[in-house]
């Protein structure tokens, strides 16, 4: 059982963390970078629905343009 802890821990050492998150243990977090991370977020959310948008917009008027043909 011990084991399988120590193989974890071991996984866990060799795991890096972003410098963000080093950052973040050493102070508080800053909320303005939270919502500036938000914010972009948001907006490369917003790019892949509208590319999604249009695709599917743009099969169904294919399929539409190819049944009245």
């Amino acid at each position: 059982m011990q084991s399988k802890s120590m193989s974890s821990e071991i996984k866990f050492k060799n795991h890096s963390l972003p410098d963000e998150i080093h950052e973040s243990k050493k102070g508080r977090v800053k909320l303005t970078d939270l919502v500036s991370r938000l914010k972009e977020e948001k907006k490369k959310e917003r790019k892949s629905n509208i590319a999604l948008s249009v695709a599917a917009i743009s099969a169904v008027t294919v399929f539409g343009i190819i049944l009245s043909i």
